[in-house]
């Protein structure tokens, strides 16, 4: 059973950056693909970024772009997220996720979720 831990969550201003993790265990980390997913304050959940499209890269969200960068460490079984820039609409609980096909992932009907770490950023 993989198991996903996220850190990094906080209270930050705007203007300012948080580097979230998502720690994976409990299977072989290198057959998933992994993305972040996050859920406003009265939102619906939403696609933040996903790693391992073999044919496309990282997939970000339109909102994101350029201002957040998914990475992973198979080595540590780790998937990270850069984000810079933040803004207050950036605010909400972010989730890591995986699973084992890329358009399942970013559907967000991966198999396996984090319990989330929160981001608040303050205008």
């Amino acid at each position: 059973q993989v198991q996903l831990v996220e850190s990094g969550g906080g209270l930050v201003q705007a203007g300012g950056s948080l580097r979230l993790s998502c720690a994976c265990s409990g299977g072989t980390f290198s057959v998933y693909h992994m993305g972040w997913f996050r859920r406003a304050p009265g939102k619906e959940r939403e696609h933040v970024a996903s790693v391992d499209d073999p044919d496309k890269g990282p997939v970000y969200a339109d909102s994101v772009k350029g201002r957040v960068t998914i990475s992973r460490d198979n080595a540590k079984n780790m998937v990270y997220l850069q984000m810079d820039d933040l803004t207050p609409e950036d605010t909400g609980v972010y989730y890591c996720t995986a699973d084992r096909t890329f358009p399942s992932l970013v559907r967000g009907t991966g198999d396996y979720w984090g319990q989330g770490t929160k981001v608040t950023v303050d205008s």
